[in-house]
């Protein structure tokens, strides 16, 4: 049996370019598992494997791969930085224990880093902060555990110090041991001397030294007691007091070096062995019932329990689909049976492979704390639980954003639509955040993602991966309809056809909601006007007309309908005629309800060089957007403001040409608001006349 505590599963995250998969190569070549370490920039990193990946220098898919430092086993997960794959990060954060956050020397915290911190804090995992690039121009240390602390709202607690700054960074000083390492330029990570600090930095260290071990020793009452006495604790003490607090989320132990260089890198391995969690020391994931309720019950970290494991990815590849599971408690055999608890199917366990990026080990068993791929499962995917048939549990799912934009594809060859809906079908499994509908009228296939290059990149591989060349239609957002007034009013279905016929009444009132509130029924009928048992088919019967909105076929959001009486017949009336009477009283009130046309708003976090600020202010204003903050830093300023999607596309170009290059921004989705009623129009005439064309 291996031993747990040996183990940890780690994950790399933070902003585009700040170094993340450059950093993994090197963790890779220092561990032994690979030789010669790959460069992103040239396109030759390990983790990045896809073609994608490669060609644009960024990361998309998070890949996953094991080594060994100091006879600690370790799970890496790369994630992606950039904004449309956050969903990614979050994935990846679900089934982590502890992580590496990198920040850019010279950028600090950046957009991106912002939000991947928020998922890390909601997802409780305990994080080591690394600031990298520090040869490069501009960089400066104690700038960005400023602003770690000022941006984040994160207890940094300094490690070690650098030695030179910029081209002149040569090494960094252990505060614990007030060693230096100094590596030379030869940009081998094992060429590195340790010897004394620089004379210069004396007092920079004792006074940095004093920081990290006062903040150590709350941990520890009786520790700090001794330290107030002037008695001073051991390294050792310190280090277990670090770990404690480090799990507790209290501090982030921060390092600092260039990936690139192949300066720093060993301390954080050391780090990551010394004060991240195992998977026995993070809080045990809570077991749900099939609704989703907790039940009380926990998948603690133990071989010999029952199985619980979250399959948290899947992949497509050459041998088939690979499912990446973590297994939470209990042990994964060859040939096992295991229960989805998701579809209520058991499936039989063929192969288990430990991955390495592309590559893979076949494996005959693995345990709880393990990361692992399974091949060729046919009705898993992601989120699902896998457990023990004999005690069923379910772990808690998760919960992927709504997709804002969507695009029609067709394919240029019309043999071709086959090959395309398999393709696309493939795809849905791997991302969750990917969906995809067919237009009924139209038959258009219609793509929905979370941003231009998310959609931009599934093209990409369907014409790669898939070979399936597709036309692509211009990007397409996804408005919704609400309703302004209350409308009190009433509908009779009656239908006489022979025999029995068909008969309903309905009293109603349709009235605005609040804004997130989706569709509310309610009934106040009294006397048994509307018998019980039909209640349910009016519900029904409006919420399936909520898909199609009365203005330009959105679908209708925020509005309550309320049943306050009607009549029926002893014969005619049933379910059925109870549905169509509320699917015809929706179209008959919509329409004089004032009903509303809603946009996506987004919420968008520019950066900006100081010189630029009027113009990218000027242009968010253009755009309809609302400034919200501004945040000047030290080399730029943060502007945070709420935008209406629709104005947004091609965004990064136009920023990148007004500030040369160097503005960054990152957004989400915020709410729906009202549209102003000039767009409004324009919306409403564009779908009408796509409609009328079909």
């Amino acid at each position: 049996m291996t031993d747990l505590s040996k183990y940890r599963n780690i994950g790399i995250f933070a902003h585009v370019d700040a170094g993340k998969t450059t950093t993994t190569e090197r963790i890779l070549k220092l561990t032994g598992k690979i030789h010669k370490t790959g460069e992103v920039h040239d396109g030759e990193a390990t983790t990045d494997f896809m073609e994608q990946e490669a060609e644009r220098g960024i990361t998309i898919q998070s890949a996953a791969t094991s080594c060994e430092w100091n006879k600690h086993r370790m799970n890496i997960i790369d994630t992606p930085g950039h904004v449309d794959f956050t969903i990614e990060v979050y994935r990846s954060l679900k089934v982590l224990d502890g992580g590496v956050g990198v920040f850019c020397g010279s950028g600090g915290v950046e957009p991106q880093s912002e939000t991947n911190w928020r998922y890390a804090n909601d997802s409780e995992v305990a994080r080591v902060i690394f600031v990298n690039k520090l040869d490069r121009m501009g960089a400066d240390f104690y700038r960005v555990v400023k602003q770690v602390e000022d941006v984040l709202g994160a207890h940094p607690l300094v490690m070690v110090l650098p030695i030179g700054i910029e081209e002149k960074f040569v090494g960094i000083v252990d505060l614990l041991t007030r060693k230096a390492w100094v590596w030379d330029d030869s940009g081998l990570p094992e060429n590195y001397t340790i010897e004394e600090p620089p004379a210069d930095m004396a007092d920079a260290v004792e006074e940095w030294r004093e920081k990290l071990i006062e903040t150590a020793v709350e941990q520890d009452d009786e520790l700090m007691e001794k330290y107030l006495e002037g008695e001073e604790p051991a390294i050792e003490d310190i280090k277990r007091c670090v770990r404690k607090g480090t799990i507790n989320l209290d501090f982030f132990p921060t390092y600092c070096g260039s990936a690139f260089k192949n300066k720093g890198v060993q301390p954080v391995l050391d780090a990551v062995v010394d004060y991240l969690p195992n998977p026995t020391e993070v809080k045990p994931q809570p077991e749900t019932d099939e609704e989703g309720n907790e039940t009380g019950k926990f998948a603690i970290v133990d071989p010999e329990k029952p199985l619980r494991a979250l399959a948290f990815k899947i992949m497509d590849d050459r041998f088939g689909a690979l499912t990446f599971i973590r297994i939470y408690s209990g042990k994964l055999n060859k040939g096992d049976t295991v229960l989805n608890t998701f579809t209520g199917k058991t499936e039989r366990i063929g192969r288990i492979v430990e991955m390495h990026a592309d590559e893979r080990i076949e494996l005959d068993g693995a345990q709880a704390g393990d990361i692992v791929a399974v091949i060729g499962m046919k009705n898993v995917q992601t989120g699902h639980t896998l457990c023990d048939p004999k005690a069923p549990a379910t772990l808690e799912p998760m919960v992927f954003p709504d997709p804002v934009i969507s695009i029609a594809v067709a394919p240029k060859d019309k043999g071709a639509s086959e090959k395309l809906g398999i393709a696309i079908g493939k795809m849905i499994q791997e991302d969750p955040s990917f969906r995809v509908e067919t237009d009924e009228d139209s038959g258009e296939t219609i793509l929905k993602g979370m941003g231009e290059l998310h959609l931009d990149i599934k093209i990409d591989i369907l014409k790669r991966t898939h070979g399936v060349d597709v036309e692509v239609g211009k990007p397409q957002v996804a408005y919704r309809e609400t309703i302004t007034q209350r409308v009190e009013d009433s509908y009779t279905h009656k239908k006489q056809t022979g025999g029995s016929g068909q008969y309903a009444k309905i009293d109603y009132t349709i009235e605005p909601g609040e804004p997130g509130s989706g569709y509310e029924f309610e009934s106040v009928v009294t006397g048994g006007n509307v018998p019980r048992e039909f209640w349910p088919a009016v519900d029904k019967g409006f919420k399936a007309s909520m898909e199609r909105g009365v203005l330009a076929g959105f679908p209708c959001l925020d509005f309550k309908v309320t049943l306050k009486d009607g009549s029926y017949h002893p014969v005619d009336s049933s379910a059925v005629a109870y549905e169509l009477a509320a699917r015809a009283a929706y179209r008959q009130t919509m329409p004089n309800a004032g009903p509303q046309l809603m946009e996506p708003i987004m919420k968008v976090d520019v950066y900006s060089p100081d010189d630029n600020v009027g113009d990218v202010i000027g242009d968010l204003n253009r755009r309809r957007g609302m400034i919200k903050a501004q945040e000047p830093g030290a080399t730029g300023v943060r502007i945070k403001a709420e935008c209406p999607l629709s104005e947004m596309f091609g965004y990064i170009g136009d920023l990148r040409t007004m500030t040369s290059g160097r503005g960054q921004f990152s957004m989400e989705f915020l709410h729906y608001m009202p549209c102003p009623k000039n767009v409004a129009e324009e919306v409403i005439k564009e779908t009408l006349e796509r409609e009328g064309k079909k």
